[in-house]
């Protein structure tokens, strides 16, 4: 019986390549690729340091990202079109299917959980009009542990005081699915671009192209 419907953000609940119009006004015809990039390196720089042991919160991961897409694509960053850009990711453009799908889960528990740190992920989820609908809003870095770590699975089960499959962990993201049930939890992925299974051997539970397929979970 699932007693919490736990739900990443980059890429679940919102569409973190909402930033592209944003790219292109600094940089003409390059908003894409740097998007990308700089979405590559949010992750890959979260890998490396949590292997490294060597921590910071997901603001100063995603401004260095930036930094290295946008060096990466022949641009100079300055310190004012970097702050702009940063700050673009306090209004990413949720999913069209996302308010009514959690409305329509409002008796049951709900919780967001994300390798964000709290300086983006508040302002963010605020500014969306979607705070409300939340029980709880739990950050790695309360911890200072990046997902896939079993440590930071197992931080967001202590905060909902639930067993872990107790919990259906709902992910865009391959790795962060093959994480969550590593650990324990049910999984649905959210596969919104149609990619293959990872090959880890530790295959979702469920598969759906958008959040609305949850519901059947009901």
């Amino acid at each position: 019986m699932i007693k919490a419907y736990v739900f990443d953000v980059y890429g679940t609940l919102f569409d973190v390549h909402s930033v592209i119009h944003k790219c292109n006004q600094f940089f003409p015809h390059k908003g894409s690729k740097i998007s990308h990039t700089w979405r590559e390196k949010q992750l890959e720089y979260s890998y490396l340091r949590q292997l490294m042991g060597n921590y910071t919160s997901f603001s100063t991961v995603t401004k260095d990202a930036l930094r290295y897409a946008v060096h990466k694509h022949g641009e100079q960053l300055d310190p004012q079109t970097e702050k702009e850009l940063f700050h673009a990711y306090f209004h990413l453009d949720p999913y069209p299917e996302v308010k009514e799908v959690l409305s329509q889960l409002q008796h049951k528990k709900l919780a967001v959980f994300s390798n964000g740190s709290h300086d983006m992920l508040d302002p963010l989820i605020a500014q969306s009009e979607l705070h409300h609908l939340f029980d709880e809003i739990i950050s790695v870095d309360e911890i200072q542990q990046f997902k896939p770590t079993l440590a930071s699975y197992e931080h967001a089960r202590k905060c909902l005081n639930v067993k872990p499959e107790e919990v259906l962990f709902m992910s865009s993201n391959g790795w962060d699915i093959t994480g969550a049930k590593n650990y324990g939890f049910q999984t649905a992925w959210i596969n919104r671009h149609h990619l293959p299974v990872e090959e880890l051997n530790l295959e979702p539970h469920t598969i759906y192209s958008n959040l609305s397929g949850i519901l059947e979970w009901e």
